[in-house]
Protein backbone atom coordinates (compact mmCIF):
# COMPACT_ATOMS: atom_id res chain seq x y z
CA UNK A 1 0.00 0.00 0.00
CA UNK A 2 1.45 3.36 -1.04
CA UNK A 3 1.47 5.89 1.84
CA UNK A 4 -1.25 8.58 1.68
CA UNK A 5 -2.62 7.27 -1.61
CA UNK A 6 -6.05 6.14 -0.38
CA UNK A 7 -8.61 6.92 2.29
CA UNK A 8 -8.21 3.38 3.63
CA UNK A 9 -4.62 4.21 4.55
CA UNK A 10 -5.79 7.26 6.51
CA UNK A 11 -8.49 5.26 8.30
CA UNK A 12 -5.91 2.67 9.41
CA UNK A 13 -3.49 5.44 10.38
CA UNK A 14 -6.16 7.26 12.38
CA UNK A 15 -6.95 4.13 14.38
CA UNK A 16 -3.26 3.43 15.04
CA UNK A 17 -2.50 7.03 16.06
CA UNK A 18 -5.44 7.41 18.44
CA UNK A 19 -3.44 6.01 21.42
CA UNK A 20 -0.53 8.31 20.43
CA UNK A 21 -2.84 11.33 20.72
CA UNK A 22 -4.20 10.17 24.07
CA UNK A 23 -0.70 9.57 25.44
CA UNK A 24 0.46 12.96 24.18
CA UNK A 25 -2.47 14.83 25.73
CA UNK A 26 -1.76 13.04 29.02
CA UNK A 27 1.90 14.12 28.88
CA UNK A 28 3.22 10.56 28.51
CA UNK A 29 6.20 9.48 26.43
CA UNK A 30 5.34 8.66 22.81
CA UNK A 31 8.55 6.84 21.83
CA UNK A 32 7.67 3.21 22.52
CA UNK A 33 4.14 3.20 21.17
CA UNK A 34 5.37 5.07 18.07
CA UNK A 35 7.84 2.23 17.47
CA UNK A 36 4.92 -0.21 17.50
CA UNK A 37 2.97 1.99 15.05
CA UNK A 38 6.02 2.20 12.77
CA UNK A 39 6.35 -1.59 12.64
CA UNK A 40 2.65 -2.04 11.84
CA UNK A 41 2.57 0.69 9.16
CA UNK A 42 5.75 -0.61 7.48
CA UNK A 43 4.21 -4.08 7.43
CA UNK A 44 1.13 -2.62 5.71
CA UNK A 45 3.17 -0.58 3.22
CA UNK A 46 5.33 -3.55 2.19
CA UNK A 47 2.64 -6.23 2.48
CA UNK A 48 2.13 -6.31 -1.28
CA UNK A 49 5.65 -7.43 -2.20
CA UNK A 50 7.98 -9.72 -0.26
CA UNK A 51 10.92 -8.74 -2.46
CA UNK A 52 10.60 -5.07 -1.54
CA UNK A 53 10.43 -5.92 2.14
CA UNK A 54 13.45 -8.20 1.87
CA UNK A 55 15.44 -5.47 0.07
CA UNK A 56 14.45 -2.98 2.81
CA UNK A 57 15.68 -5.34 5.55
CA UNK A 58 18.99 -6.05 3.80
CA UNK A 59 19.49 -2.34 3.05
CA UNK A 60 18.81 -1.34 6.66
CA UNK A 61 21.21 -3.95 8.05
CA UNK A 62 23.91 -2.80 5.60
CA UNK A 63 23.49 0.86 6.57
CA UNK A 64 23.52 0.12 10.30
CA UNK A 65 26.73 -1.91 9.95
CA UNK A 66 28.38 0.84 7.85
CA UNK A 67 27.34 3.68 10.17
CA UNK A 68 28.25 1.94 13.42
CA UNK A 69 31.49 0.68 11.92
CA UNK A 70 32.49 4.13 10.73
CA UNK A 71 31.60 5.80 14.04
CA UNK A 72 33.79 3.27 15.87
CA UNK A 73 36.61 3.83 13.37
CA UNK A 74 36.29 7.62 13.53
CA UNK A 75 36.88 7.60 17.29
CA UNK A 76 40.48 6.52 16.72
CA UNK A 77 41.40 7.50 13.14
CA UNK A 78 40.36 9.91 10.40
CA UNK A 79 41.28 8.55 6.99
CA UNK A 80 39.66 10.29 4.01
CA UNK A 81 39.98 7.08 2.00
CA UNK A 82 37.96 5.10 4.55
CA UNK A 83 35.32 7.86 4.63
CA UNK A 84 34.94 7.79 0.84
CA UNK A 85 34.77 3.98 0.75
CA UNK A 86 32.11 3.87 3.48
CA UNK A 87 30.12 6.65 1.79
CA UNK A 88 30.27 4.86 -1.57
CA UNK A 89 29.13 1.57 -0.03
CA UNK A 90 26.24 3.41 1.62
CA UNK A 91 25.16 4.96 -1.70
CA UNK A 92 25.80 1.78 -3.76
CA UNK A 93 22.29 0.26 -3.31
CA UNK A 94 20.75 3.50 -4.60
CA UNK A 95 23.13 3.51 -7.58
CA UNK A 96 22.19 -0.09 -8.37
CA UNK A 97 18.49 0.72 -8.14
CA UNK A 98 19.00 3.33 -10.88
CA UNK A 99 21.30 1.24 -13.09
CA UNK A 100 19.63 -2.19 -13.05
CA UNK A 101 16.54 -1.12 -15.07
CA UNK A 102 18.82 0.44 -17.71
CA UNK A 103 20.73 -2.85 -17.94
CA UNK A 104 17.43 -4.73 -18.35
CA UNK A 105 18.11 -6.63 -15.14
CA UNK A 106 15.53 -7.42 -12.45
CA UNK A 107 15.64 -4.42 -10.10
CA UNK A 108 16.11 -6.35 -6.87
CA UNK A 109 17.90 -3.40 -5.25
CA UNK A 110 14.93 -1.05 -5.39
CA UNK A 111 12.15 -0.57 -2.86
CA UNK A 112 9.84 2.22 -1.75
CA UNK A 113 11.83 4.99 -0.07
CA UNK A 114 15.36 3.83 -0.90
CA UNK A 115 16.45 7.36 -1.90
CA UNK A 116 15.34 9.03 1.30
CA UNK A 117 16.71 6.26 3.51
CA UNK A 118 20.05 6.59 1.72
CA UNK A 119 20.10 10.35 2.35
CA UNK A 120 19.54 9.74 6.06
CA UNK A 121 22.32 7.15 6.34
CA UNK A 122 24.88 9.12 4.32
CA UNK A 123 24.09 12.25 6.33
CA UNK A 124 25.05 10.46 9.58
CA UNK A 125 28.32 9.26 8.02
CA UNK A 126 29.20 12.78 6.83
CA UNK A 127 28.31 14.41 10.14
CA UNK A 128 30.37 11.79 11.96
CA UNK A 129 33.32 12.70 9.71
CA UNK A 130 32.75 16.38 10.56
CA UNK A 131 32.71 15.64 14.29
CA UNK A 132 29.08 16.73 14.71
CA UNK A 133 28.10 13.21 15.79
CA UNK A 134 30.65 11.95 18.30
CA UNK A 135 28.86 9.36 20.41
CA UNK A 136 28.27 5.77 19.37
CA UNK A 137 24.65 5.40 18.24
CA UNK A 138 22.55 2.42 19.19
CA UNK A 139 20.92 0.15 16.62
CA UNK A 140 17.55 1.37 17.90
CA UNK A 141 18.45 5.03 17.29
CA UNK A 142 19.66 4.35 13.76
CA UNK A 143 16.77 2.12 12.69
CA UNK A 144 14.18 4.38 14.32
CA UNK A 145 15.54 7.40 12.43
CA UNK A 146 15.99 5.66 9.09
CA UNK A 147 12.62 3.89 9.07
CA UNK A 148 10.49 6.75 10.39
CA UNK A 149 7.47 5.89 8.26
CA UNK A 150 5.63 9.24 7.78
CA UNK A 151 8.46 10.50 5.54
CA UNK A 152 9.80 7.20 4.20
CA UNK A 153 8.61 7.35 0.60
CA UNK A 154 9.13 10.97 -0.48
CA UNK A 155 10.55 12.93 2.44
CA UNK A 156 10.95 15.54 3.81
CA UNK A 157 14.57 14.69 4.64
CA UNK A 158 15.16 15.24 8.34
CA UNK A 159 18.54 15.64 10.08
CA UNK A 160 19.49 13.05 12.70
CA UNK A 161 20.38 15.44 15.52
CA UNK A 162 17.17 17.44 15.11
CA UNK A 163 15.07 14.25 14.85
CA UNK A 164 16.72 12.72 17.92
CA UNK A 165 16.07 15.84 19.99
CA UNK A 166 12.32 15.61 19.30
CA UNK A 167 12.25 11.82 19.63
CA UNK A 168 13.74 11.91 23.12
CA UNK A 169 11.64 14.83 24.35
CA UNK A 170 8.75 14.37 26.76
CA UNK A 171 6.19 16.88 25.51
CA UNK A 172 4.03 18.64 28.08
CA UNK A 173 0.25 18.32 27.48
CA UNK A 174 0.12 21.97 26.36
CA UNK A 175 3.04 21.54 23.95
CA UNK A 176 1.60 18.35 22.50
CA UNK A 177 -1.88 19.88 22.03
CA UNK A 178 -0.27 22.61 19.94
CA UNK A 179 1.62 19.97 17.90
CA UNK A 180 -1.57 17.96 17.48
CA UNK A 181 -3.50 21.03 16.31
CA UNK A 182 -0.80 21.89 13.75
CA UNK A 183 -0.57 18.27 12.60
CA UNK A 184 -4.31 17.92 11.99
CA UNK A 185 -4.37 21.26 10.15
CA UNK A 186 -1.55 20.09 7.89
CA UNK A 187 -3.35 16.84 7.12
CA UNK A 188 -6.50 18.73 6.09
CA UNK A 189 -4.34 21.06 3.99
CA UNK A 190 -2.89 17.95 2.36
CA UNK A 191 -6.39 16.74 1.44
CA UNK A 192 -7.15 20.12 -0.12
CA UNK A 193 -3.91 20.20 -2.10
CA UNK A 194 -3.60 16.59 -3.24
CA UNK A 195 -7.13 15.18 -3.45
CA UNK A 196 -9.06 18.29 -4.46
CA UNK A 197 -6.88 20.84 -6.27
CA UNK A 198 -4.22 18.47 -7.65
CA UNK A 199 -6.76 15.81 -8.60
CA UNK A 200 -9.01 18.39 -10.30
CA UNK A 201 -6.16 19.88 -12.35
CA UNK A 202 -5.08 16.45 -13.56
CA UNK A 203 -8.53 14.93 -14.14
CA UNK A 204 -10.51 17.84 -15.52
CA UNK A 205 -7.80 19.79 -17.32
CA UNK A 206 -4.62 17.87 -18.17
CA UNK A 207 -6.45 14.74 -19.29
CA UNK A 208 -8.75 16.84 -21.51
CA UNK A 209 -6.15 19.09 -23.12
CA UNK A 210 -6.62 17.57 -26.56
CA UNK A 211 -10.21 18.82 -26.64
CA UNK A 212 -9.34 22.20 -25.08
CA UNK A 213 -6.26 23.25 -27.06
CA UNK A 214 -6.73 24.62 -30.56
CA UNK A 215 -3.19 23.89 -31.76
CA UNK A 216 -0.18 21.74 -30.88
CA UNK A 217 1.68 24.77 -29.53
CA UNK A 218 -1.25 25.76 -27.31
CA UNK A 219 -1.54 22.17 -26.13
CA UNK A 220 2.09 22.09 -25.00
CA UNK A 221 1.90 25.56 -23.45
CA UNK A 222 -1.21 24.76 -21.42
CA UNK A 223 0.32 21.44 -20.43
CA UNK A 224 3.44 23.21 -19.16
CA UNK A 225 1.44 25.48 -16.85
CA UNK A 226 -1.08 22.90 -15.69
CA UNK A 227 1.51 20.18 -15.07
CA UNK A 228 3.61 22.61 -13.00
CA UNK A 229 0.63 23.46 -10.82
CA UNK A 230 -0.42 19.82 -10.56
CA UNK A 231 3.09 18.75 -9.55
CA UNK A 232 3.17 21.37 -6.81
CA UNK A 233 -0.23 20.61 -5.32
CA UNK A 234 0.25 16.85 -5.52
CA UNK A 235 3.71 16.90 -3.93
CA UNK A 236 2.92 19.66 -1.42
CA UNK A 237 -0.18 17.70 -0.44
CA UNK A 238 1.89 14.59 0.19
CA UNK A 239 4.39 16.64 2.22
CA UNK A 240 1.58 18.14 4.31
CA UNK A 241 0.41 14.59 5.13
CA UNK A 242 3.93 13.48 6.07
CA UNK A 243 4.64 16.54 8.23
CA UNK A 244 1.18 16.43 9.83
CA UNK A 245 1.49 12.76 10.84
CA UNK A 246 5.02 13.46 12.10
CA UNK A 247 3.69 16.25 14.34
CA UNK A 248 1.07 13.92 15.77
CA UNK A 249 3.89 11.50 16.60
CA UNK A 250 5.83 14.27 18.36
CA UNK A 251 8.40 14.77 15.58
CA UNK A 252 8.57 18.19 13.92
CA UNK A 253 9.68 17.09 10.46
CA UNK A 254 10.95 20.03 8.36
CA UNK A 255 8.79 21.83 5.83
CA UNK A 256 9.38 21.17 2.15
CA UNK A 257 7.66 24.13 0.48
CA UNK A 258 7.47 27.86 1.12
CA UNK A 259 5.33 29.41 -1.62
CA UNK A 260 7.78 28.54 -4.43
CA UNK A 261 5.78 30.22 -7.19
CA UNK A 262 6.41 33.68 -5.76
CA UNK A 263 10.18 33.24 -5.99
CA UNK A 264 12.04 36.31 -7.27
CA UNK A 265 14.81 34.35 -8.98
CA UNK A 266 15.94 30.76 -9.56
CA UNK A 267 18.14 30.74 -6.45
CA UNK A 268 15.20 31.92 -4.37
CA UNK A 269 13.09 29.16 -5.93
CA UNK A 270 15.47 26.43 -4.74
CA UNK A 271 15.27 27.92 -1.25
CA UNK A 272 11.50 27.40 -1.40
CA UNK A 273 10.95 24.20 -3.46
CA UNK A 274 11.56 20.73 -1.98
CA UNK A 275 13.64 22.56 0.60
CA UNK A 276 14.85 19.52 2.55
CA UNK A 277 16.27 17.99 -0.64
CA UNK A 278 17.81 21.19 -2.00
CA UNK A 279 19.36 21.99 1.41
CA UNK A 280 20.71 18.42 1.64
CA UNK A 281 22.42 18.74 -1.75
CA UNK A 282 23.59 22.26 -0.87
CA UNK A 283 25.17 21.20 2.44
CA UNK A 284 26.59 17.82 1.44
CA UNK A 285 27.46 18.31 -2.25
CA UNK A 286 27.77 21.97 -3.24
CA UNK A 287 29.44 23.32 -0.10
CA UNK A 288 31.84 20.36 0.12
CA UNK A 289 32.84 20.79 -3.51
CA UNK A 290 33.48 24.52 -2.97
CA UNK A 291 35.45 23.90 0.24
CA UNK A 292 37.50 21.18 -1.48
CA UNK A 293 38.40 23.52 -4.34
CA UNK A 294 39.30 26.25 -1.86
CA UNK A 295 41.42 23.88 0.25
CA UNK A 296 43.28 22.28 -2.65
CA UNK A 297 43.50 25.57 -4.60
CA UNK A 298 42.84 23.68 -7.84
CA UNK A 299 40.70 26.54 -9.19
CA UNK A 300 41.27 30.13 -8.05
CA UNK A 301 38.28 31.78 -9.74
CA UNK A 302 35.43 31.87 -7.19
CA UNK A 303 32.77 32.37 -9.84
CA UNK A 304 33.97 29.33 -11.79
CA UNK A 305 34.12 27.21 -8.62
CA UNK A 306 30.55 28.07 -7.62
CA UNK A 307 29.23 27.49 -11.14
CA UNK A 308 30.98 24.12 -11.37
CA UNK A 309 29.43 23.34 -7.99
CA UNK A 310 25.96 24.18 -9.35
CA UNK A 311 26.55 21.99 -12.41
CA UNK A 312 27.63 19.08 -10.22
CA UNK A 313 24.74 19.59 -7.80
CA UNK A 314 21.94 19.77 -10.36
CA UNK A 315 23.27 17.04 -12.62
CA UNK A 316 23.37 14.77 -9.56
CA UNK A 317 19.88 15.88 -8.62
CA UNK A 318 18.65 15.10 -12.13
CA UNK A 319 20.29 11.66 -12.16
CA UNK A 320 18.88 11.02 -8.68
CA UNK A 321 15.37 11.32 -10.13
CA UNK A 322 16.32 8.72 -12.75
CA UNK A 323 18.50 8.05 -15.76
CA UNK A 324 15.77 8.88 -18.29
CA UNK A 325 16.57 11.73 -20.68
CA UNK A 326 13.99 14.12 -19.15
CA UNK A 327 15.59 13.95 -15.70
CA UNK A 328 19.10 14.52 -17.04
CA UNK A 329 17.86 17.45 -19.14
CA UNK A 330 15.98 18.83 -16.14
CA UNK A 331 19.17 18.76 -14.06
CA UNK A 332 21.25 20.30 -16.87
CA UNK A 333 18.64 23.02 -17.41
CA UNK A 334 18.64 24.08 -13.77
CA UNK A 335 22.44 23.94 -13.65
CA UNK A 336 22.48 26.36 -16.60
CA UNK A 337 19.87 28.61 -14.98
CA UNK A 338 21.74 28.74 -11.66
CA UNK A 339 25.11 29.42 -13.33
CA UNK A 340 23.52 32.11 -15.50
CA UNK A 341 21.87 33.78 -12.53
CA UNK A 342 25.13 33.58 -10.60
CA UNK A 343 26.84 35.58 -13.38
CA UNK A 344 23.95 38.03 -13.57
CA UNK A 345 23.81 38.56 -9.79
CA UNK A 346 27.54 39.26 -9.64
CA UNK A 347 27.35 41.62 -12.63
CA UNK A 348 24.34 43.48 -11.24
CA UNK A 349 26.04 44.07 -7.88
CA UNK A 350 28.70 46.05 -9.75
CA UNK A 351 26.59 47.82 -12.34
CA UNK A 352 23.16 47.95 -10.59
CA UNK A 353 21.26 47.84 -13.90
CA UNK A 354 18.32 45.77 -12.66
CA UNK A 355 15.86 48.22 -11.06
CA UNK A 356 14.45 47.64 -7.58
CA UNK A 357 10.96 48.30 -6.29
CA UNK A 358 7.58 46.58 -6.11
CA UNK A 359 6.94 46.62 -9.87
CA UNK A 360 10.27 44.97 -10.68
CA UNK A 361 9.69 42.41 -7.94
CA UNK A 362 6.48 41.41 -9.71
CA UNK A 363 8.35 41.25 -13.03
CA UNK A 364 11.03 39.06 -11.41
CA UNK A 365 8.39 36.71 -10.01
CA UNK A 366 6.67 36.38 -13.41
CA UNK A 367 9.97 35.66 -15.20
CA UNK A 368 11.03 33.12 -12.57
CA UNK A 369 7.64 31.42 -12.71
CA UNK A 370 8.01 30.84 -16.46
CA UNK A 371 11.62 29.65 -16.10
CA UNK A 372 10.51 27.17 -13.44
CA UNK A 373 7.48 25.97 -15.44
CA UNK A 374 9.64 25.23 -18.46
CA UNK A 375 11.90 23.17 -16.22
CA UNK A 376 8.90 21.15 -15.04
CA UNK A 377 7.84 20.77 -18.65
CA UNK A 378 11.21 19.11 -19.34
CA UNK A 379 10.87 17.04 -16.16
CA UNK A 380 7.49 15.68 -17.30
CA UNK A 381 9.08 14.11 -20.39
CA UNK A 382 6.45 15.58 -22.70
CA UNK A 383 8.97 17.20 -25.12
CA UNK A 384 10.76 13.86 -25.56
CA UNK A 385 7.72 11.78 -26.46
Amino acid sequence: MIPYSSFLFFIILGILLLPTMILGIMGKRLRYYNVFVTIVVLAIIFSGGDEGFFSLVVFTILQVVLVKGYISYRHTKNSSLVFYIISFLSILPLILSKLLPILAVDNWASFLGISYLTFRAVQIIIETRDGLIKEQLSVFQLVNFMLFYPTISSGPIDRFRRFQKDEEKRWTPEEYKELLYKGINKIFLGFLYKFIIGYSINTYFIMNLDSIATSQFTNHLLYMYSYSLYLFFDFAGYTAFAVGVSYIMGIRSPENFNMPFISRNIKDFWNRWHMSLSFWFRDYVFMRFVLLMKKKKWIQNKMLVSNLGYILLFLLMGVWHGLAIQYIMYGAYHALMMAGFNFFESWNKKHKRWPTGRAMTVVSIVITFHVVCFGFYLFSGRPFQ
